[in-house]
């Protein structure tokens, strides 16, 4: 009977290593760094600097843990209960009718016993338990483990060597750890927005970051049909009006026509030649005035355009199109809408996106797909997507015409209509939900 009893306690110390094993190695890898950081250099906690250890060498470590739960598993399986199933055998054929069957009986329930326990001990309870607190739990094994490590590593080396030398006779190169990918850390945002811990305002700005990167200048520049420019052949009163009317942080001045452009006027230059007393509305002014702008591509990479205003030392430029004509005007501002959303430019003006009572969206046409994409998860066929910058572009496309106001069209599920034109252009667009039909 003793032999049993030491079968059975055998038996039971070879599951808890188990589950010690799968509970190191789930609470060691899905420990937040960041936290077993502060545990390490806030708290003094050696455990987390073991932690901190293991988790930067993740191919040691999980070889080490997959060695100690085969060995574990090669013990349990070579005890196997033999003496007990010997034992249940001898009752069960005690029983008349089972006689027959007894071995294979006691066979199967030793079996589904042990099953049982190695999935409830050796990894269900010990995985929740690492999943219940990641950082305590691996502080807490983290120096036994690293112990077993050190112990085990001419078993790992050599178990590594050998799968690298059987894959380069297969051909094939050494797996290398893969890195934090873009989805990963936007995964780990909408997570953290979904418990709380990130802003809904600070997930906007990282997904906004994110696409800003595929974006070019001509995606966020002020395109050339609304560019204000004032020509130095122009009266006083009329570049006065112009001026005035049009309330801009910046202008171009040229000469006869948009694309010979002499150089870029801020507004606050003028109100300090203003305050000063000096004039600041004629051609003699504005040459004064006007600073010598950089050109900048259409093609050009949103990033690229950051740096160019740094070395610059500038925050606005002239956007070139492949025939060197003026496409547009951008500027540092445009850059921040861009990363933070609808910023209205002047207290007059209609935000980007405007939504009304009916859950359909008053769009500024001018406004990226991308965008419009990701604010309204609308789907636009790839194609459009790489010839068509705007939503009012892309709305000339579908309707295969120039738009006029009312017009609209349905597509992947919503109702698409024109709301307000300027000119031939695309100013306003409403998307919302198509109508219901009544039964």
């Amino acid at each position: 009977m003793g032999a049993i009893v030491n079968e059975v306690i055998v038996i039971l110390i070879l599951l808890v290593l188990n589950g010690v094993f799968s509970m190191s190695e789930l609470a060691i890898m899905t420990a937040k760094r960041s936290r077993l950081e502060y545990r390490a250099e806030e708290d003094g906690d050696d455990g987390a600097r073991a932690a901190l250890e293991l988790a930067a060498q993740p191919t040691a470590f999980l070889s080490t843990v997959q060695v100690g739960i085969t060995l574990v598993g090669v013990l349990a399986g070579a005890f196997g209960g033999a003496g007990i199933s010997a034992v249940l055998a001898a009752q069960l054929a005690t029983i008349g009718w089972m006689a027959p069957y007894a071995s294979t009986l006691s066979f199967a329930l030793v079996v589904a016993a042990i099953t049982y326990l190695s999935l409830i001990f050796g990894e269900l309870v010990p995985k929740n338990i690492a999943l219940s607190n990641p950082e305590r739990v691996a502080s807490l094994v983290a120096r036994p483990m690293r112990v077993i490590a050190r112990v085990g590593g001419p078993v790992v080396r050599f178990l590594t060597n050998s799968t690298n030398l059987i894959l380069r006779m297969l051909g094939l190169g050494t797996v290398s750890e893969p890195g934090v990918t873009e989805q990963d850390i936007r995964a780990l945002v909408e997570q953290g927005a979904e418990t709380g811990v990130v802003q809904s305002a600070e997930q906007e700005i990282v997904e906004n970051t994110f696409r800003l990167g595929d974006r070019t200048v001509e995606s966020i520049m002020t395109p050339r049909p609304d560019v204000l420019w004032v020509d130095l052949a122009d009266s006083a009163d009329a570049v006065r009006d112009q001026i005035a009317d049009a309330a801009r942080e910046r202008f171009l001045v040229c000469n006869g026509e948009i694309d010979n452009v002499i150089g870029v006027v801020f507004a606050e230059d003028l109100v300090l030649e203003a305050v000063k007393g000096v004039r600041i509305d004629d051609a003699d002014a504005m040459r004064r005035l006007a600073r010598t702008p950089i050109y900048v591509p259409t093609m050009m990479p949103v990033y690229e355009l950051l740096a160019t205003f740094r070395s610059a030392r500038l925050h606005s430029a002239v956007v070139l199109d492949e025939y060197g004509g003026v496409a547009g005007l951008v500027a540092l501002d445009d850059l921040l809408s861009a990363l933070v959303g609808d910023v209205p430019s002047a207290p007059g003006d209609i935000a980007p996106f405007v939504k009304r009572p009916d859950a359909s969206w008053d769009i500024d046409g001018t406004t990226p797909l991308d965008e419009i994409e990701a604010r309204l998860d609308l789907e636009v066929p790839e194609r459009e997507r790489a010839e068509i910058l705007t939503l009012g572009g892309w709305v000339m496309n579908r309707l295969g015409r120039l738009p006029r106001e009312g017009d609209e069209f349905q597509w992947d599920g919503r109702r698409v209509s024109v709301l307000r034109m300027k000119g031939r252009r695309v100013d306003r667009v409403l998307i919302g939900p198509l109508p219901k039909v009544n039964q």
